[in-house]
């Protein structure tokens, strides 16, 4: 009977691993699960879809405004830190080939270029993106660089915008379980780090915010750290709460409790913050289904598994949700629904519409 159980225990164990402990890519694949490895080359065939661009070049788009704010050597923390080190990089392309892939060079930068004009004088909306587990840097910067030019190509009317890729200590961290919940707790304090991106932003320039996986969890938290502060009297933070501007929450895959925004839910006071929610669900995502390992205290489904009714939005909040199942199947990975012509379309809408 002993060795029964230690035999149903490892079993368990190498689940969780493939569900949560995914495969480092020197291609920049979303590493949250080891699902790939059970799909030889999937990855590949995935990337070979997206790189280069379909139809990039024909659409006339500009070169991609695309920065990186990087917290990776920053420590943990219990409060939304004032005027934190955040390593601030922008993209400079080089040239364009005739497929409409693009070259260029990381250069490092400041909070203050990257909240200000751009050459021409322009304020252009914000579009952040929060990526999930298991990114090298170099990883999270190829993957948001590929998810502006997917956007510019998939909604070429949609107003240009500047893309803010905001690329957490993701990389992988020991086996198994551990791991996973390693990053679960720190998503925590990325939450506090990107509440205080978030709160140097102008209230009147509008934004939109891309959380896939762990990062919409990490959104959330930003989200409710800012009413926090702001009903404590912060004024070193600009006011969220029914800002101004346009302000779009698009999230995919949400590794977040799938009670978080219900009325009594512990993200519910944030949607006060947004004037637009887009869901991308998969309830076949087999990453997903671990979900309720990963906290010890509340064992409980995520939101991307089950969706969420419109009936928990208030009056003043637009609401969609399309479900990928049929289109992305067990998998987990952002490529996947970059990869999709209409998964690709809605996920760029759901974060510029009205910007």
């Amino acid at each position: 009977m002993k060795a029964a159980r230690l035999f149903i225990g490892f079993a368990a164990a190498a689940s969780i691993a493939l569900a949560l402990a995914g495969p480092r890519s020197a291609r920049g694949d979303d590493g949250d699960t080891r699902l790939f490895a059970a799909l030889p080359n999937a990855e590949d065939r995935v990337v070979r879809a997206l790189d280069p661009v379909p139809h990039l070049s024909a659409c006339g788009c500009a070169d991609p405004d695309v920065w990186v704010v990087s917290t990776r050597c920053l420590p943990p923390t219990c409060r939304v830190p004032v005027a934190p080190n955040l390593h601030v990089q922008r993209f400079i392309e080089h040239h364009r080939c005739e497929q409409g892939r693009g070259s260029g060079q990381w250069l490092r930068s400041d909070l203050a270029s990257l909240l200000g004009p751009d050459e021409h004088g322009l304020i252009k909306p914000l579009v952040i993106f929060i990526h999930g587990n298991r990114y090298q840097h170099a990883e999270a910067a190829q993957q948001g660089l590929l998810l502006a030019r997917h956007c510019a190509a998939a909604c070429p009317a949609a107003s240009p915008v500047r893309t803010v890729i905001f690329s957490w200590p993701s990389e992988r961290d020991g086996v198994l379980l551990q791991d996973g919940r390693a990053k679960y707790d720190r998503t925590y304090t990325e939450g506090r780090y990107l509440a205080s991106l978030l709160g140097q932003i102008d209230p009147c320039r509008p934004v939109g915010i891309i959380g896939y996986s762990f990062g919409a969890l990490i959104t959330a938290e930003a989200l409710e750290d800012l009413v926090a502060a702001e009903e404590a009297g912060r004024t070193d933070l600009q006011p969220w709460r029914h800002r101004p501007a346009q302000t779009n929450l698009m999230l995919i895959a949400p590794a977040v409790r799938c009670d978080a925004f219900s009325p009594r839910g512990p993200y519910h006071h944030t949607l006060d913050c947004v004037d637009r929610v887009s869901l991308i669900i998969n309830p076949r995502d087999k990453a997903l289904e671990f979900f309720p390992l990963l906290d010890r205290h509340v064992s409980i489904e995520a939101l991307g598994h089950t969706g969420m009714p419109r009936r928990w939005m208030p009056a003043h909040v637009e609401y969609s949700a399309v479900n990928a199942e049929n289109i992305i199947g067990k998998r987990h990975g952002l490529l996947l629904y970059l990869a999709s012509p209409t998964l690709s379309t809605r996920l760029c809408s759901g974060a510029t519409a009205g910007l």
